[in-house]
């Protein structure tokens, strides 16, 4: 027997939220289980009852609870009224405003992705300061940036493939036409990571990576006098105080070195063709961040390996390596052992943290972190600074976390 039922209008707006109102007398059950009370001290709910609320899905819906429905067909069958447990009824709903039910796990997944992306912004910061340190202690005393630079690529390339190997990290799906995208990315990211070390072999840590803060505007002249690409005018004034807060750090550096000073103009015009380069050349490819850089680094070490034996070669190697370990000690080992390691350790994890936050984020980032670099590295080395080259280094980094908002 199949009989109707009418049920009560249930009103969901403000203060008067599942209220049922209804001329049917009422009766001795009812569809949906009572809710309990509202408890307004509790400032941590995420219903607002200011907003309407409609109701989304609803499980498990059974009118009888305890009779078990029959079938599809409507047959009777011999289990058609054959006692069951109370089905559970479960309402979602959500705001007018919003799209999506309101779920407790989605919070608890956005805190704990909250948490993940805090803990690769402090890896990355931190060992990227242990980087500069180490790889700043392996200059003075062993000063051979060429060969430095290839160790710290041949390091990388050798923890991935013993990743691989050991099925600790997931071997990537690359074919050819890959690598061909990757092989300019490579280049410039090769002539990016030789100048910055040139550059830190002849000035101190703090002095490249002030000078490596504009790189935005490197970027935006590329842009727009090669590509053609128009910006935004705030960005174009974003410029303004990185050009003059650079301008000023170099004037007033006490340690000022052409050298120096050029390997870290040519970093930051290599490091934007690559960036350019790597959204050309890497869409659609279903490559993980960690897997990319590690592609990227073996294939700049096969470019780096021979242009670093012709310009500096085994034997002025080998007489430094002499000189270095009567000064230093066997330590040395350690510290290049080090640099190469942590080196490798900081871009990997920069590029898993690109994979889960936005490019204006990464940005910000990049920002905090040479901001702790410069610091620690004035702080370990007692680096020598005047207000005045404070003054321009503070510039030049504000006008990056400028340009970082202006650009999105």
């Amino acid at each position: 027997m199949m009989s109707s039922l009418k049920q009560p209008v249930v009103h969901f707006h403000g203060s008067d939220a599942f209220r049922p109102q209804s001329s049917v007398p009422s009766r001795r059950f009812s569809v949906l289980p009572p809710l309990p009370a509202l408890n307004t001290r509790r400032s941590s709910s995420v219903v607002s009852l200011s907003k309407p609320l409609f109701v989304s899905k609803v499980e498990s819906f059974s009118p009888l609870g305890t009779l078990k429905r029959s079938s599809s067909t409507g047959d009777a069958g011999d289990n058609d009224h054959v006692p069951q447990k109370r089905d559970l009824v479960i309402c979602k709903a959500y705001e007018a405003d919003k799209s999506t039910p309101i779920d407790d796990s989605q919070a608890r997944s956005e805190a704990a992705r909250r948490v993940k992306i805090g803990v690769y912004f402090a890896t990355w910061w931190a060992l990227n300061v242990i980087f500069n340190i180490y790889n700043k202690k392996v200059l003075n005393a062993y000063p051979f940036p060429w060969l430095t630079s290839t160790l710290s690529l041949a390091a990388g390339s050798l923890i991935m493939l013993i990743s691989w190997a050991l099925r600790i990290a997931e071997t990537p799906k690359t074919d050819l036409d890959f690598w061909k995208a990757l092989f300019p990315v490579a280049v410039a990211h090769t002539i990016g990571h030789v100048a910055a070390t040139v550059s830190m072999s002849k000035v101190a840590v703090s002095f490249t990576h002030i000078i490596k803060s504009g790189e935005p505007a490197f970027s935006v002249l590329v842009s727009r006098f090669l590509l053609g690409e128009t910006f935004p005018v705030p960005v174009y004034l974003s410029l303004i105080p990185i050009i003059g807060g650079c301008a000023l750090a170099a004037v007033t550096e006490l340690n000022f070195n052409m050298v120096g000073f050029m390997g870290a103009m040519i970093s930051n015009l290599a490091f934007v063709f690559r960036n350019i380069f790597s959204k050309r050349g890497m869409k659609g490819k279903s490559v993980s961040g960690m897997n990319y850089y590690a592609c990227l680094s073996m294939m700049s070490l096969l470019i780096l390996t021979p242009f670093a034996i012709a310009v500096e070669g085994p034997q002025v190697w080998a007489l430094g390596w002499q000189k270095a370990v009567s000064e230093i000690g066997p330590q040395l080992i350690w510290w290049m052992a080090a640099q190469s390691v942590f080196y490798h350790f900081y871009n990997q994890v920069s590029y898993m943290s690109l994979d889960e936050i936005s490019p204006l984020t990464f940005s910000i980032g990049n920002t905090m972190k040479r901001i702790s670099v410069i610091v620690s590295s004035i702080i370990i080395f007692h680096t020598p600074v005047q207000p005045v080259n404070a003054l321009g280094a503070a510039i030049a980094v504000l006008g990056t976390f400028l340009y970082s908002q202006a650009k999105q």
